[in-house]
């Protein structure tokens, strides 16, 4: 049996699930918005006095597999819906700069040009300047997967590099700095 597969969801109050069979399809609905799962194969979703448990159809090696992960991707559209997800990235360089108007992000990153990068309209952003501290980027959203896929690619815009630490990290990562060349005598 898996660990996680098995273990119960509590749903917070204001959140509700709906499992429709025939459309394989599990939805959660709470105060921060609404969000779908389809489920494959003949997984079963139970809601009983604010627990969800999902069950799995049999003891294949491919059912064994995904019943973790679905059980993990519904827990995570509850806390979602219920509390959402947020990702800080910090922009660190001499002249770096990020800005964010709408749901368009322009970042300054050395460069000859500025990169413009269209947020889905999903997700809350914002950039702030404060003098004497680095710009740094607030993402915030219901859906966990796509709060981590922009702010990896906001990531990968300026990667870290170890001899100045010069780019683009998410707030509190280490990043382990090289020594560089020696002084010649």
């Amino acid at each position: 049996m898996s660990r996680i597969g098995k273990q119960i969801i509590t749903l917070p109050k204001g959140v509700t699930v709906t499992f429709s069979p025939e459309a394989k399809k599990v939805s959660v609905k709470g105060p921060k918005g609404e969000l779908h799962q389809v489920l494959k194969g003949d997984f079963k979703v139970s809601v009983e006095n604010n627990e969800v448990t999902v069950t799995r159809p049999s003891e294949e090696k491919s059912d064994r597999a995904m019943h973790g992960l679905y059980r993990a991707l519904i827990a995570n559209m509850v806390k979602g819906v219920s509390e959402g997800y947020k990702e800080q990235l910090e922009v660190i360089g001499v002249g770096y700069k990020a800005t964010a108007q709408g749901n368009v992000l322009e970042l300054s990153l050395g460069y000859s040009h500025s990169v413009f990068l269209a947020i889905p309209s999903e997700l809350k952003i914002q950039a702030t300047q404060e003098k004497g501290a680095n710009p740094m980027i607030y993402l915030e959203g219901i859906d966990k997967q796509l709060v981590g896929q922009i702010a990896a690619k906001i990531k990968s815009l300026r990667k870290v590099e170890p001899y100045k630490g010069k780019g683009i990290r998410y707030v509190g990562e280490y990043v382990r700095r090289k020594a560089g060349k020696a002084a010649a005598k």
